[in-house]
C-alpha cells in the first residue's frame, strides 16, 4: 500500500488528462466535487455521461449492449491525439467501462484507476467479478430489476442507496442522487458472450485500485479478492470512504487521483 500524500497536487507540466467514469444509475454529475478540486489544481478533467445515463437523453432500450453503453467514454479516449494518454478512473460498475477502453486503446491509457470498482481479470469472462459478488447474497434491498426488458434493467432502490452506498456521504448528495438516478443495466449476458480481456492489451495497462474501507455494497474483502486477481495493481486505501468516495471523502480521493496523474 502506498503512503504518498493525499493532498490535491498541482498539475505538473506533463500532467495527464483525467477521465472520470461513473457507475450504474449515476452520471458524470456524481464527480462534481472531485472534478472541481482537480480542475482547481490545474488538471484537465472530463466526466462524461455514459449512454442512457446522467444527462444523456437516450432511453435504456436504445442502448442494447455494454459497448453501446460505454461508447461516450470510448469516443473520448479514441479522440485523444496520437501520443497522448489519459488516466481513466472508474467507479463501481464504471470499472468495466474503463477495462473495455483499456482493452481497445491500451496505447492511450496512462493508468486505469478503479475506485471501489469492479476490476475484471484476464482469466474469466468479462462479467465474472460482478457475478461472483452477486452470488454471495448481495442484498439489493428495495432495488427493482426487470429481466424481460431489453437489455435487462435495474433501478437502485432509495433505501439500498441510503443504507449501503451513501451511508457516510453528505445528506445533500444523497438527495441529489434521488433526483438524478436512472434505470440502468448490468449487461451480464452481453458481457458473458465476450472473451476475457487480453493480457496483451488490458492486462498490460498499469492499474491502481483505491480500496474504500467503509463500502457496504462492494465490501472491502471483495475489493481485495478482485485485487488478488490482478496482482500487479497498485493498491491505495481510504479509511473513511463509503461506496461514494467522491462524496464521503472527496479531498482524499482527489489527492490520490492527482498523484496518479502526476506519477504516470
Amino acid at each position: 500500500m502506498t503512503s504518498r500524500s493525499t493532498n490535491v497536487q498541482q498539475a505538473t507540466a506533463a500532467a495527464r488528462r483525467i477521465i472520470l467514469v461513473h457507475g450504474s444509475g449515476h452520471g458524470g454529475w456524481c464527480w462534481y466535487r472531485v472534478a472541481t478540486l482537480l480542475r482547481a489544481a490545474g488538471h484537465r478533467v472530463d466526466a462524461p455521461d455514459l449512454a442512457a445515463s446522467g444527462a444523456d437523453a437516450r432511453p435504456l432500450r436504445d442502448v442494447p449492449t455494454f459497448e453501446d453503453h460505454s461508447r461516450p467514454l470510448l469516443d473520448v479516449v479514441a479522440a485523444l491525439p496520437d501520443g497522448k494518454r489519459a488516466v481513466l478512473v472508474g467507479h463501481s460498475f464504471g470499472g468495466f467501462s474503463v477495462a473495455l477502453a483499456a482493452e481497445m486503446f491500451p496505447e492511450k491509457v496512462a493508468a486505469a484507476v478503479f475506485v471501489t470498482a469492479f476490476m475484471p481479470d484476464c482469466t474469466h469472462h468479462r462479467s465474472y467479478v460482478f457475478e461472483q459478488l452477486t452470488s454471495r447474497e448481495w442484498d439489493n434491498m428495495d432495488s427493482v430489476t426487470d429481466d424481460e426488458h431489453v437489455p435487462p434493467s435495474v433501478f437502485l432502490g432509495p433505501e439500498f442507496m441510503r443504507q449501503k452506498i451513501y451511508q457516510l456521504s453528505p445528506p445533500e448528495d444523497y438527495t441529489l442522487s434521488q433526483s438524478l438516478a436512472r434505470v440502468s443495466s448490468f449487461y451480464i449476458a452481453d458481457q458473458q458472450s465476450k472473451p476475457p480481456f487480453s493480457e496483451a492489451r488490458y492486462g498490460a495497462v498499469r492499474k491502481v485500485y483505491v480500496v474504500c474501507k467503509q463500502d457496504m455494497a462492494i465490501v472491502e474483502s471483495y475489493q481485495r479478492t478482485m485485487i488478488a486477481g490482478c496482482s500487479e495493481a497498485e493498491v491505495r486505501e481510504i479509511a473513511d470512504a463509503d461506496h461514494m468516495a467522491m462524496f464521503s471523502t472527496p479531498v482524499e480521493l482527489a489527492g490520490h487521483l492527482a498523484d496518479v496523474a502526476n506519477t504516470y
